[in-house]
């Protein structure tokens, strides 16, 4: 399995968004600290969840972080999180 399918898949279960996309955005970062030859290290992550109702962007961007925090551990350098509640 991908880094990029086991972060959808994570994210998925943990946080039951109504829409997730995740582009891979690591050849925009060559030669940068972290990249690597065939990518997977830099991802850009928009998701729109009912579990972000009532949070601040930093509470949003803490839970989008611990559901994936294991894709650091797989290689993951950076994540760029747009969160949003339902209807936002």
């Amino acid at each position: 399995m991908s880094l990029k399918e086991w972060i959808i898949e994570t994210v998925q279960e943990r946080l039951r968004p109504t829409l997730l996309t995740i582009a891979d955005e690591s050849q925009q970062h060559a030669g940068h600290a972290g990249w690597r030859e065939g990518g997977e290290t830099h991802f850009r992550i928009d998701v729109v969840s009912p579990a972000f109702e009532g949070k601040s962007r930093v509470e949003r961007h803490r839970l989008v972080n611990e559901a994936v925090a294991g894709a650091f551990e797989r290689g993951l350098h950076a994540l760029a999180i747009h969160a949003k509640a339902p209807g936002e």
